[in-house]
């Protein structure tokens, strides 16, 4: 029988558990809300670490362009100039 791959086993969720709690000593919920706020916060957190990372990597390559204005947050698109570098890296994926 095959693993999915994707889905954690039982000792990363053990970890998150302990690591949620260690951040959040006063924590207590339910079987749900342990999953849907304590592990999907955590989550989310460390996704939007990688996403900035990648977005980071795609502006130094100049893949989307960051449209900066003073007091608010950096927004980005994409530059049609590398359309078809896009097309090449979503193929070779």
């Amino acid at each position: 029988m095959k693993r999915d791959l994707c889905l954690p086993d039982k000792s990363h969720i053990t970890q998150e558990i302990l690591a949620y709690l260690l951040e959040h000593p006063e924590a207590q919920d339910t079987l749900d809300g342990i999953v849907q706020w304590w592990l999907l916060d955590r989550k989310i957190r460390y996704q939007q670490k990688k996403v900035k990372e990648a977005i980071g990597d795609l502006v130094a390559k100049e893949i989307i362009i960051e449209q900066k204005k003073p007091g608010r947050e950096s927004r980005y698109r994409v530059n049609r100039d590398k359309a078809q570098e896009i097309k090449e890296f979503i193929q070779g994926s």
